[in-house]
């Protein structure tokens, strides 16, 4: 997987988010077990303290589970994974209508643009 590293903010933020987007669209299943802390560091070019604290905080809010005679696994609950999928795509909605409204857009008409462009590309 390519990572997406920027300056703008801290890595481990930046890695935490690239690894729920890779959980809750299916890259990682529930129960399926993760790539060590130094495999996923390694992949992502980053220090593995770094992608220690990425991944803590996913424990931390359950969408991993770490056992440590067996490594870190991603949560069987469905329901937490898809609650974590709707909201991020809440945030990508909201984004996209603040912009769209910037540009002079209203709210239908940004919808109405959604709908073409789908159209568009289902042809």
């Amino acid at each position: 997987m390519k990572w997406n590293i920027n300056e703008d903010r801290p890595i481990w933020i930046q890695l935490k988010e690239q690894l729920v987007k890779q959980i809750v669209s299916g890259k990682y299943h529930c129960g399926d077990k993760l790539p060590s802390v130094r495999e996923l560091a390694a992949d992502a070019g980053v220090n593995p303290n770094t992608m220690q604290r990425a991944l803590a905080a996913l424990n931390q809010e359950g969408l991993i589970i770490t056992n440590r005679t067996s490594g870190r696994c991603v949560t069987d609950a469905e329901d937490k994974i898809e609650h974590c999928r709707q909201e991020i795509a809440q945030k990508i909605i909201r984004k996209y209508v603040a912009e769209m409204i910037e540009l002079g857009y209203s709210r239908q008409e940004a919808s109405a643009l959604i709908k073409k462009g789908e159209e568009e590309s289902w042809n």
